[in-house]
Parts: structure tokens; sequence; C-alpha cells
């Protein structure tokens, strides 16, 4: 189906002759293109929610670095969007909502999940558009940021170093915040389905936030709901990325799911032992990229080595946004020229 499988046929588990290599972030600010079509527009909502620009810098990458699989350039809070909660992006401070959710009021005024998709129509759109883009050169990735990450947007209001008014909202009233959380996983599923019915080959859940809560908190307030999501796509493979929850390797290693992202701070031999079965991905330390050709290219072999076969090359987090292009080609390219 696609003229370069080595994705999907990796995150499969199956025998493949090197790590397939992508980035997540990959497509964005580290591109000289991509900075001169943001310079033209509003803001970053307005090239989110116009599908032909969202599938122009999906696609960036793959032209530029020859990676070998595209991720739809979108946003984890359209799920609040599409719930009836609006926020804004502020350049350089990140996103904020004018209103938040504190109380049972404002989880029942909340739209009915299973809808949301009815309110991302622009989504599915680019996901047609990159689909055409790609020409079937790489597979397309979809994503979703997983529901206590969302639910800590919502309630807080913004980013927030500790989250302190959503962890509160846990012990304080935990019937509710399940009832959010509930929400925001039937809407995040239904989305997400749509997405793979709209040719998202795989899907990645972000929970950004996990390593927020305490491990017992974690297992409560996110996994499952991760697992619900997990179960409802059925055929499609999933990546579960919990950042900085390193302590929740091993249940996420019980998900149905085919793929565990590790940041870059995980021990890559003690996830191998912790994880039984499915595909590892990460975990190159993304400052990693700054340092001159010859060290990425060193480091990235040292990486490969460590994890072995069952294993999709990235970094440990999104690459960051002033990343020299050279460093991200010495790492892609690196990648490309390992055998197993």
């Amino acid at each position: 189906m696609y003229t370069n499988d080595l994705f999907l046929r990796a995150a499969r588990g199956e025998t493949v002759e090197r790590p397939p290599v992508w980035l997540m972030r990959q497509a964005g600010r580290i591109l000289p293109q991509y900075r001169a079509l943001r310079a033209s527009l509003s803001g970053f909502k307005e090239l989110v929610s116009t599908p032909d620009l969202a599938a122009e810098v999906t696609v960036q990458p793959v032209d530029e670095l020859g990676v070998d699989a595209a991720i739809i350039f979108s946003d984890i809070l359209v799920i609040p969007e599409a719930l009836g909660l609006d926020y804004t992006m502020i350049e350089k401070v990140g996103p904020r909502f004018p209103k938040t959710i504190a109380s049972a009021q404002d989880v029942a005024a909340l739209r009915p999940p299973e809808e949301a998709p009815q309110h991302l129509r622009y989504v599915f759109d680019a996901l047609d558009a990159t689909k055409q883009r790609l020409d079937n050169r790489v597979p397309l990735i979809g994503f979703a940021g997983a529901p206590w990450t969302i639910f800590a947007y919502m309630v807080e209001g913004g980013g927030s170093k500790t989250f302190s008014k959503a962890r509160r909202m846990l012990y304080q009233d935990p019937k509710l915040s399940h009832q959010l959380l509930e929400k925001i996983a039937i809407a995040t599923a239904a989305y997400l389905k749509e997405k793979a019915r709209h040719g998202a080959d795989l899907i990645q859940l972000f929970d950004s936030w996990a390593g927020v809560l305490p491990p017992a908190h974690y297992r409560e307030f996110s996994l499952r709901y991760i697992d619900l999501i997990c179960k409802e796509l059925g055929d499609t493979p999933v990546t579960v990325f919990a950042k900085d929850a390193r302590h929740a390797i091993p249940d996420i290693g019980r998900l149905d799911c085919q793929v565990v992202q590790l940041d870059w701070i995980a021990d890559i031999e003690a996830a191998r032992s912790q994880v039984q079965g499915q595909v590892l991905q990460g975990n190159m330390d993304p400052t990693q990229l700054y340092a001159p050709v010859e060290d990425i290219e060193q480091a990235t072999v040292r990486m490969l080595d460590a994890f072995g076969r069952k294993h999709i090359a990235n970094l440990g987090h999104g690459v960051y946004p002033d990343t020299p292009l050279d460093g991200v080609k010495a790492f892609v390219n690196a990648v490309k020229g390992y055998r197993y």
C-alpha cells in the first residue's frame, strides 16, 4: 500500500531491516518553510483550522527530512473546543481558556461527547488533503491528548508547572472528576475513530502531564481512560506516551496498545523488561540535537544498539523550535543508515 511501510511494519512488531524514524513536532519551527508560512498567517489556530495549510505543513518534514511517517498537524485542544470550551493560543505563552470547568453545572453544560466529530470537520478534511499530498509515500499518524492531560487544561485554564487546581479537583470531588474524564474519553475515542476512517494509520495518545500525578491517581484518573480509548480503536494501532511517568510503564505495557513511547529520562533496559510484547519508541534527549553532527551520529547509534529490535526511533519529547536543522538531519540520517 505504501512505498515506505517500514513504520507500520515496525509498529506491528514485524521484523524490519532497520528502525523507522520520525520526530514528535517534526512539522514546525525547525523548518524554514514552516516559519515562512506561519509568518503569513494570523496565528497558530488559523493554521490548524485550514485543511490545505495543515496538510502542507504535515508533509513538509517528509519532503525535507525523509522521515518514515507523517503526523497530522493539529492540536490536542481541539477536543475541549469540540465540547464547547473555547481557547486562545497566545504566542510564546501557550493556550488560555477564558472559561474553565469548576462545577457540576460546567460539566453538564458541555456538548454531548459523542457529537465531538461533528465539530471537527476541518481536522478530517486536513487528513484527506494530507493523504492526497502524501500519495502513499509513508503512513500518517493521528493523535490526541490523553483524557487526563485535556482535563488538566480544562480545569486549570492553561499550562502550569504543577496543575494544582486540576489535581485538587481529583481529591475534592473525585466523582465530578470522573464525570468530566469520561466525557473527554468518549469524545476523544469518537474523534480518533473518525481520524482512522479518514486515513490515520496509527494513533498516538499524548499524556503530556502524566508526571504530575502520583502513581495511584495516575492509575485511577488516567490509565483507565486511556484503556477505554485503546479498546474503542479496535484494529487501529496505538502508541501511548505518558511523559515523566516512568512508574506507569509496566501498566501501559498491559494496555491494548502496540507501541510505548519513552521520554529521554527512561532507562531503556528497565523499560524493555517492564513491557512485554510491545514496541518501544524513543528516546533521544532532544537537546542532543544541538551537539556537533558527529556526536549526534554516535549518540544515535548507541541508542539504537541499546534498544535493539522492536523499536521506533524518535526523541524523548518534541523537537525544540530552535534546534539546528543540521542536527535534526544528522539524527534522521544516522537512523536511516543503521542496519540490524
